[in-house]
């Protein structure tokens, strides 16, 4: 479950100060896939951000599964974004030295599991986004789609409980957008959360529900 308690986030002070989001509170139950659209500059990825633990609140919490992210320490933060969070963006964010397999075992690698096993459940994952013949190319090698595929790999790794994407589709052609939104959507269910931003409606359609921001502030959800 996830729950916004009356959040605020700005940057800066006084006059300058931009209030990203406005005192936002929803709840989002374990195992739905939901979108989140509005125009730029609504809050959406600073939303995310909170969700990720790559921001603080200004005022308010925000609680995944019972854990207050506010209150976590600094190595609670980056454990939390290392073993409960799956992050995927728009630019894929890929090491351009490191081969498929070498990207997706990395938050393994971080997170002190074995190399072995890192290396079998990389490829496993890779041969489920159906990259089993790309493991050993590096991005440079790998079109547009693939890089997501191999991203999303590696977002599954440690098997979190929660995926974010940020515009995931945003920087592909509608076939391979829509190709790579099924991955997604897939890892979604039971106890797994997709949390997805995009301002493609086509996109937000296929989401269990749709939630609108506007000016920092949630102003419907479409079921």
């Amino acid at each position: 479950m996830i729950r916004f308690n009356d959040v605020s986030k700005s940057y800066g002070h006084g006059d300058v100060a931009v209030h990203a989001v406005k005192n936002l509170t929803l709840e989002i139950p374990s195992g739905v896939f939901t979108a989140i659209i509005g125009a730029s500059g609504s809050g959406k990825t600073t939303l995310l951000h909170l969700l990720g633990a790559l921001d603080r609140p200004t005022t308010g919490t925000v609680e995944v599964n019972g854990e207050n992210l506010g209150a976590m320490n600094d190595a609670e933060r980056t454990r939390y974004r290392r073993e409960k969070v799956g992050f995927v963006f728009q630019f894929f964010n890929l090491l351009p030295t490191m081969s498929a397999i070498e990207n997706v075992c990395l938050p393994a690698e971080l997170s002190g599991k074995p190399g072995g096993w890192a290396r079998e459940r990389a490829s496993a994952l890779l041969d489920q986004v159906k990259l089993g013949h790309r493991k050993g190319h590096r991005p440079d090698s790998l079109s547009g789609g693939e890089m997501q595929r191999v991203a999303i790999a590696r977002a599954l790794v440690m098997d979190p409980p929660l995926i974010i994407a940020d515009e995931p589709t945003g920087n592909l052609d509608s076939k391979t957008g829509s190709a790579v939104l099924e991955v997604l959507k897939s890892a979604a269910g039971g106890e797994r959360s997709l949390i997805l931003v995009t301002h493609d409606p086509t996109v937000a359609e296929r989401a269990d529900q749709v939630l609108t921001m506007r000016d920092g502030r949630l102003v419907a959800d479409a079921g």
